[in-house]
């Protein structure tokens, strides 16, 4: 399996993802939104498959590919971190500023 890491990496391969969050979509649909050529559009599915980001079912002769959303958890806690981080340090900002403000007003 390929890493989510690099394969969102590339910013057409992120807006493959966003274009593929809104539901499942054969390549010629997604084709539409980008100028690559067919082979290109084929790697960049493949690099998305092999990270797990994507997934690929047939339905009779066409190809249907959609964002494996649980695929991503790994990537999003490691930015909900970040915003955790921040949300604590503005708790503890406002939480002083409470604590002063009432010792001012006594």
């Amino acid at each position: 399996m390929g890493s989510p890491w690099k394969a969102v990496a590339d910013d057409s391969r992120r807006q493959m993802l966003v274009l593929l969050k809104k539901g499942e979509q054969t390549p010629s649909e997604i084709a539409e939104h980008f100028s690559f050529t067919k082979p290109a559009l084929s790697t960049h599915l493949r690099i998305l498959s092999e990270a797990g980001l994507v997934s690929e079912r047939k339905v009779g002769r066409n190809r249907l590919y959609s964002v494996r959303k649980d695929a991503m958890t790994e990537m999003m806690e490691f930015f909900d971190s970040f915003w955790e981080d921040k949300l604590i340090d503005l708790k503890r900002h406002v939480e002083t500023k409470q604590i002063r403000n009432r010792a001012t007003s006594k």
